[in-house]
């Protein structure tokens, strides 16, 4: 279990306050771009951290700058005539930490005929703190996002994260013993909608997705699945892509060990799991390893530093590769 304090300092003093977590990266950014994390890297001394704390530290995404974090977009126009308009949910870790796949979600919507709102007033889904028991504050989450999105005029609220969009629909069930919450609960639920599920229903001839010849497998995300049904989107869309060959991975419906903090309370067991989910990914033989969900990618990640793999697979996130797929970098680069 995580000590008292670590935990109030988590779940109460931390991730509630966007202000916070990006002060956090910055301070991340500046221990990746310095030339800290190579000094630290070479001197081994990451080598007496408990656990799988060491192979962690070397699969922290590369985070924005500072300057990077601040630029946050409110309203986006698509591509010639709106298909839709949507909300777009950024989340915390996803707005900091994976920021760069926000920027390509929006990028991929945009492309595809959406008009985006990116509501200023959002914050933390609350799914760190319900699964851990701090109900409370997850509902006091739960209220200011329902409150950030209920009079945006939209047709759906966009998630790109399996464990946000999970709870993200579960809000009225989280606030089923508050009638008149709950009630308001209900049109934001049924609005929220995973990027893959819009991306696959709009059609993807406006992203022209095409990859040099590679081989591919996709771990599902557990929440995204199970809780929130979307297993097909994703492999319709990777299907749609030129150049790749698809192939499914034995049990890629089976937990990755992630789930959550699982890997952080229960670090032995989730690397057992992770372990036997690699000996699954290579038998695909596949060079690239897809996932829908910031924790799945990390533990993945983990698993090829674990398995010494790091030359012949990648993890990456689905929307990272469909944005590579259409061209995200040759536009940004330009």
């Amino acid at each position: 279990m995580l000590n008292p304090t670590l935990r109030h300092v988590a779940f109460k003093q931390f991730f509630p306050y966007q202000g916070r977590i990006r002060k956090m990266t910055g301070l991340l950014w500046f221990y990746q771009k310095s030339g800290i994390q190579k000094i630290i890297q070479k001197s081994n001394v990451l080598r007496v951290l408990p656990g799988k704390m060491s192979t962690m530290e070397k699969v922290i995404p590369q985070v924005p700058s500072p300057s990077r974090l601040k630029a946050r977009p409110h309203h986006i126009t698509p591509d010639g005539k709106a298909k839709k308009k949507v909300a777009f949910f950024s989340g915390c870790l996803m707005e900091t930490m994976f920021k760069e796949t926000n920027e390509k979600t929006l990028f991929l919507l945009k492309k595809a005929g959406c008009e985006i709102l990116i509501p200023e007033t959002q914050n933390c889904c609350g799914a760190l703190h319900a699964h851990s028991g701090e109900k409370e504050k997850a509902k006091e989450l739960a209220k200011a996002n329902i409150q950030a999105f209920e009079e945006a005029e939209i047709e759906a609220i966009i998630s790109n994260a399996g464990g946000c969009g999970a709870i993200l629909t579960e809000y009225d069930h989280l606030l089923s013993d508050e009638p008149k919450w709950q009630e308001r609960a209900r049109p934001f639920v049924s609005k929220i909608t995973d990027v893959s599920e819009l991306l696959y229903s709009l059609g993807t001839e406006n992203l022209q997705l095409s990859l040099p010849a590679q081989r591919i497998t996709y771990q599902d995300s557990c929440h995204l699945r199970n809780v929130m049904r979307t297993a097909s989107a994703p492999r319709k869309l990777m299907n749609q892509i030129k150049g790749v060959t698809y192939v499914e991975m034995k049990e890629s419906d089976r937990c990755c060990g992630s789930a959550g903090i699982y890997n952080l309370l229960q670090p032995e067991m989730s690397m057992q799991i992770i372990d036997h989910k690699m000996d699954h990914a290579k038998g695909t033989k596949a060079t690239t390893i897809v996932t829908s969900n910031p924790g799945c990618l990390l533990q993945m990640k983990v698993g090829i530093e674990r398995k010494e793999l790091t030359d012949s697979i990648r993890a990456i996130h689905l929307i990272d590769l469909l944005a590579e797929a259409a061209g995200y970098e040759q536009e940004h680069d330009a």
